[in-house]
């Protein structure tokens, strides 16, 4: 009983571990295209106003 108890517990552990390594993921790659986003804008800028 208490093995299932303990691999439980770590099974849900290290579920909610991987979530959040994957919401940080998703996180970093909103953040990267909005970066990037925004210099492709500012480079069409300069292009046009030259």
């Amino acid at each position: 009983m208490a093995d299932n108890y303990l691999e439980k517990k770590f099974e849900d552990m290290r579920a909610r571990s991987e979530a959040r390594a994957a919401k940080e993921q998703r996180a970093r790659q909103r953040a990267w295209k909005k970066r990037m986003d925004a210099y492709r804008k500012r480079l069409e800028e300069e292009a046009k106003s030259r």
